[in-house]
């Protein structure tokens, strides 16, 4: 394993990791919504490029 981890350190790692990353994407798209408008901004650049 890198750096002479063992497999079930690296694995624990990894796991935690991995979940804390998928939390913090959650938490953000709860809080600040980001996909919220996205329909608005569709229909902006449709009549944006039909010019």
């Amino acid at each position: 394993m890198p750096a002479g981890v063992s497999w079930p350190r690296y694995l624990k790692f990894f796991t935690a990791a991995m979940l804390s990353m998928l939390a913090g994407s959650q938490v953000v798209h709860m809080y600040y919504k980001p996909m919220a408008d996205l329909d608005k901004y569709i229909e902006e650049e449709r009549k944006h490029h039909k010019l």
